[in-house]
């Protein structure tokens, strides 16, 4: 029997060998070796970068860090259908560099926003001279696109998406940038993150003129000496267009949402400041940051997963002001949807504009 039945063991085994080092041939013939691949990739990366490298030369070159214009024009072109917007994917996650570049990104604060909120407020604060250097970053599993900036920092102060200079050391990482960093997956060529840095001063040859504000009041929104809000670029001024007939239904609906915001508490925690140190920081102190926000933070409502107490536990709202902000909210979403449909396809979406 010992003889029978080893020989018959030994043929299975070695056709299931057989098999498995043909399957594993074939496999290796089909699929390009890490090398090649890693080359495609680094390819297709380099070209995307050239091609936002070269589309903010265009639309956010250096200029007077004072123009309005320059500011103006580099924002409604960053905001509509730029290279820069369509890399970017649902959620972005934005901040400084950590003072140790070296620090991970998963240990590094960061604010989570909309494509256009990004590109409409935070992005044209920048100006750009088109060089750009990319490299793989081995821990983050990622390419990291180094494009060369400096900062507009003698816009008035309507024209910055909150009162930077909250925090001094906030303010000076601002005014001494000297580029935009883009974390881009291989495999999405899409941007995951994006950061500035300032760790080596202001761009070759550019000389930073630094501005002091006054102390900050801790007022995230304010009433100018003409009795207009600001910031004025969180009123969608100048991010949607003039004639985009949603902009009145925007800001009453985030008027009416804020009181419910505030008595849920949500408007002492996401604020730029974050007072609880959250690592993806959400804000809704503004009109146009809430407008980003608006379908998560009714998914984090229904779901009770806000406000927390100040152990950062999640606690019950009361069920009256969970009604009137989800109400509320899904009103000023429906207002935020037309408004991105509108700015999409203005013939198409006029038709659907109740007068």
């Amino acid at each position: 029997m010992k003889n029978l039945v080893f020989p018959w063991l030994a043929r299975v085994r070695f056709a299931a060998f057989t098999v498995s080092a043909s399957l594993a041939c074939a496999a290796a013939m089909a699929a390009p070796p890490a090398a090649e691949l890693q080359a495609v990739e680094l390819q297709a990366v380099e070209g995307l970068a050239a091609r936002i490298a070269a589309e903010l030369r265009a639309v956010c070159p250096l200029d007077d860090p004072a123009s309005q214009a320059a500011f103006d024009r580099c924002r409604q072109a960053l905001f509509g259908a730029s290279r820069l917007r369509q890399s970017l994917p649902a959620v972005l996650l934005w901040g400084r560099q950590a003072k140790d570049p070296a620090t991970p990104l998963k240990e590094t604060s960061l604010t989570q926003f909309a494509p256009d909120v990004w590109t409409g407020l935070y992005a044209p604060v920048f100006m750009f001279d088109g060089k750009y250097q990319v490299s793989w970053v081995d821990r983050e599993k990622l390419y990291r696109v180094k494009l060369g900036a400096t900062f507009r920092n003698r816009l008035a102060p309507g024209q910055f998406p909150y009162p930077f200079w909250h925090d001094a050391a906030k303010w000076g990482a601002y005014e001494n940038a000297n580029a935009l960093l883009l974390w881009v997956s291989p495999q999405e060529q899409k941007v995951k993150i994006a950061q500035f840095s300032w760790q080596d001063g202001p761009l070759a040859g550019i000389r930073v003129a630094p501005v002091t504000h006054g102390k900050f009041d801790g007022q995230w929104l304010w009433t100018d000496s003409r009795g207009q809000t600001q910031p004025a670029v969180t009123l969608f001024d100048g991010l949607f267009s003039a004639r985009n007939p949603y902009k009145p239904q925007l800001e009453k609906g985030y008027r009416a949402l804020a009181v419910s915001l505030r008595e849920g508490q949500c408007l002492s925690c996401h604020v730029p400041n974050n007072p609880d140190k959250m690592k993806h920081l959400v804000l809704l102190q503004t009109p146009a940051h809430a407008a980003g926000e608006i379908s998560r933070i009714l998914k984090s409502v229904r779901t009770d997963r806000m406000p927390r107490d100040e152990a950062g536990i999640e606690t019950a709202l009361d069920p009256q002001l969970k009604k009137n902000l989800l109400e509320l909210g899904a009103v000023f979403e429906k207002t935020v949807q037309s408004a991105r449909q509108w700015e999409a396809n203005p013939a198409v979406a006029s038709q659907a504009v109740t007068p």
